[in-house]
């Protein structure tokens, strides 16, 4: 695994941690501040960090509200990259579970493309993009 690679990588398995832990604070530093999202759950779109900070606290909140522990697992990761811009496509799971019991509530699925850049030694997430396919009959998305 090259270098690149693997900071890229790390920056992945930091969002994993965050997102379980529910770090906000921690959760954030991996975005630039000028990110730009587009996400398929929620809010359609975010633009800047404190667009996002808010969205991002409303989502561990309620997850604090109700006890659950959420699993983010990266499946299928392609990494393309240069020395300071990195994309990133992939499959997400969230899966969350009872904080006491350990039971399974529910899981999803969805794809999602990051843009990545290199801003003195270190990585950060620019722009991020979610989607689900939609089934054309529904006219809803399909989450796994």
């Amino acid at each position: 695994m090259t270098k690149i690679f693997s900071e890229v990588y790390d920056v992945l398995e930091a969002y994993k941690t965050a997102a379980y832990e529910k770090d906000v604070e921690n959760f954030l530093s991996l975005y630039a501040p000028g990110i730009h999202i587009y996400d398929c759950w929620g809010n359609w779109e975010s633009k800047g960090i404190s667009s996002w900070e808010t969205t991002v606290s409303e989502w561990f909140n309620g997850l604090r509200e109700e006890s659950v522990l959420l699993e983010v697992t990266f499946n299928e990761v392609v990494i393309e990259k240069t020395s300071t811009l990195a994309f990133v496509h992939c499959a997400v799971t969230f899966t969350g579970y009872q904080e006491e019991s350990g039971e399974q509530l529910h899981q999803t699925t969805n794809r999602f493309t990051y843009g990545l850049k290199k801003v003195k030694n270190s990585w950060s997430i620019a722009h991020e993009h979610s989607s689900l396919p939609i089934d054309f009959e529904t006219g809803k998305g399909i989450s796994d």
